[in-house]
C-alpha cells in the first residue's frame, strides 16, 4: 500500500468507531491482529464523559496504544472539558463525531446534523484543540440531505481547517437525515470517493483519510491513491483477520507469524483475568465471532459462541467454541 500511495510515511489505517461494536474488549482483541493500526472507541458524548462512570465509559487498556477517543457534541465548553478528560486518561487522539445520523444523535443536534453547521464545528474544534495537547481531528460525512455536495463540502472542510483541523476522515456517503435509518445510511447513499479525492486536490496542505464501504487491504490501496490514509469499518470487525496484513502492508514490519489458534489462546487468558471484575467482558464474545471468516468450520464456531452466550464465563465460552471447532476438524 505504501508504493500505491506515494510512499506517504504518514499514511495512516485505522478502525472505524462502530457503536456497540470498538468498546474496550474488541479494541484489545483487534490490537492482537496490528500493532500499528489506530483504534477507535465507540462515540461517547461530551456530557457522559463529564457527569457519567469515566473508567466504565473512556477506560482502556495501555495495550490498546495508539487508541483515540471519539466525542460527539454540539456545546464547545463542554466538548473542551470532555477532551481535557480522554488527554488525562491517557488517549492518543481525540476525535469529533461529525457523522452519525441516528435519531438520537438528531434530538441532540450534534452528529451529522452539524454537516449544515461549519461555524458552530469550527468554534466547537477551536475549543476542543485549545483544551488539549494532543491532536484533535474530524470525522465527517460528505454532506446531509439535499446538499450540494460539491458547495458544502469544500465550504464545511475550508471553515473548520481555518479553526485549526489538519485532519479529516471522510465518510464517502451522504447521510440522509430523515427516512433512512442508521443501518441505511452505510448502504443506500451511494460511496462518492471521487468526491473525497477531490478535497485532498483542493485541500492539499491537509490530511484527508478515507472511510467507507473498503473492503480488503488491496481495495482500500487502489482507492486511496494519493490520500493520507484509509479507515475500516464494517470489514473488520466482520473479518477481522484481514488486520493481520496492516502492519506488513502498510508500515513495513515482518510478516505476521501468528495463528487463529494462538489468538484464541490469548483470547481465553485475556477473559480469564478481566472477567471477575467486568461484568461486560461477555460482549467479546460477539467481537471474535469472525474470526474464522472463511475458514473451515467457521459456522460451528460462530453458533457454539451463540449458543453459549446465556451460561458460562467468557473465557469458558471461548474455549467451548475452539474445542468443537478442533473436534470438527480431527474428523473431517
Amino acid at each position: 500500500m505504501q508504493d500505491v500511495n506515494n510512499k506517504n510515511d504518514n499514511f495512516t489505517v485505522s478502525v472505524a468507531p462502530m457503536m456497540d461494536w470498538t468498546d474496550r474488549h474488541c479494541r484489545w482483541f483487534h490490537r492482537r491482529l496490528s500493532r500499528r493500526a489506530l483504534l477507535y472507541t465507540e462515540m461517547v458524548t461530551a456530557n457522559a464523559v463529564i457527569h457519567g462512570n469515566r473508567d466504565y465509559l473512556i477506560g482502556f487498556n495501555t495495550a490498546e496504544h495508539p487508541v483515540a477517543l471519539q466525542i460527539g457534541g454540539s456545546e464547545a465548553d463542554k466538548l473542551a472539558e470532555a477532551s481535557k478528560i480522554g488527554e488525562d486518561f491517557g488517549y492518543d487522539e481525540i476525535n469529533i463525531n461529525i457523522g452519525c445520523p441516528s435519531d438520537r444523535v438528531q434530538s441532540g443536534s450534534f452528529g451529522a446534523c452539524l454537516m449544515a453547521e461549519p461555524d458552530l464545528v469550527a468554534e466547537c474544534f477551536s475549543a476542543m484543540s485549545e483544551a488539549v495537547d494532543i491532536p484533535v481531528t474530524v470525522k465527517c460525512r460528505l454532506g446531509i440531505d439535499n446538499q450540494n455536495l460539491d458547495e458544502t463540502l469544500p465550504e464545511f472542510i475550508e471553515k473548520v481547517a481555518a479553526a485549526g483541523c489538519r485532519h479529516f476522515i471522510i465518510h464517502a456517503r451522504k447521510a440522509w437525515l430523515k427516512g433512512l435509518s442508521p443501518k441505511e445510511n452505510r448502504d443506500v447513499p451511494p460511496l462518492d470517493y471521487d468526491l473525497v479525492h477531490k478535497i485532498k486536490v483542493q485541500y492539499p496542505m491537509l490530511e484527508i483519510v478515507l472511510n467507507g464501504g473498503l473492503k480488503t487491504i488491496e481495495e482500500a490501496s487502489a482507492a486511496s491513491k494519493g490520500l493520507d490514509g484509509v479507515m475500516f469499518g464494517r470489514a473488520a470487525y466482520h473479518d477481522p483477520w484481514m488486520l493481520r496484513g496492516i502492519d506488513e502492508a502498510v508500515y513495513g514490519a515482518e510478516k505476521s507469524v501468528i495463528t487463529r489458534e494462538e489468538i484464541v489462546h490469548e483470547l481465553i487468558a485475556y477473559a480469564e483475568s478481566v472477567q471477575d471484575t467486568d461484568r461486560s467482558t461477555k460482549a467479546l464474545i460477539r467481537h471474535i465471532m469472525g474470526l474464522y471468516a472463511g475458514q473451515s468450520g467457521a459456522r460451528l464456531w460462530r453458533r457454539t459462541l451463540s449458543e453459549n452466550m446465556s451460561t458460562g464465563m467468557p473465557s469458558e465460552i471461548i474455549r467451548s467454541g475452539f474445542d468443537a471447532l478442533q473436534k470438527f476438524r480431527t474428523a473431517a
